[in-house]
Formats: structure tokens, sequence, C-alpha cells
């Protein structure tokens, strides 16, 4: 079950910028809100701006999100091709995952049933 249209460098660095719990958090403001500004959006977490900022890097990095210079404001947008490439990459994997569970599933009833005979 290999998808060659799958660059996986780009998912794993969309996964592991998610793997952190600030950045998938601002990921879901941004998904409720849209467009925010850097500062509204590091006044939501306990760390300083700078420290923030890595966060926001990282997934801009990782092709999550864009930031751009409005004024004196930095604003942040989600880029959803790159979360829409991961979410159809898990359910790619979901649907053979749940097959095989539900083998697994069939096998073991079966096997129970042969030895209550």
């Amino acid at each position: 079950m290999v998808n060659s249209v799958v660059n996986y460098g780009r998912l794993t660095d969309a996964f592991g910028a998610l793997a952190d719990p600030t950045r998938c958090a601002v990921v879901e403001v941004l998904a409720r809100h849209g467009e925010m500004a850097v500062s509204d959006l590091a006044t939501q977490h306990d760390m300083s701006l700078p420290g923030f900022l890595k966060h926001v890097r990282v997934l801009e990095r990782a092709g999550l999100l864009m930031t751009e210079k409005v004024g004196r404001t930095r604003r942040c947008r989600l880029v959803t091709p790159r979360l829409a490439e991961a979410e159809r990459w898990i359910r790619e994997h979901r649907v053979f995952w749940e097959a095989q569970l539900a083998s697994l599933d069939r096998f073991l009833q079966d096997s129970t049933s042969g030895e209550e005979k």
C-alpha cells in the first residue's frame, strides 16, 4: 500500500510539527478563527513571544501555515493543502488497519467458537 504520489519528507515534516501540543493548538485556533496576528496567538500560551515564534517557524517550515507582515503586525494563516495531504494519508492507512483488525477479530471469533465445541 505505497502511494507513489505522497512526498514522505513533507509528511514527516508535517507530522513532526504537529507532534507538539503548542503547535497543534495553533493549528486548531487558526482552523476555527482563520487568519490571526502572531501576538494574539501567543497570548494563549504561557511562553515568551520569541519562544512562541519558534513554534510558528516550525509550522511554517513544515508548510502548515504562512505568515505575512501587514503594517506592524505579523499575521498567520493555515496552508490547507499540506493538512489535506496528511489527512488523506491517515485516512488511507486507517482503512487498511481497520480491515486488518476486522480480519483478526473474525479469526479470533472463529478460534473461540471452535474451542467451545
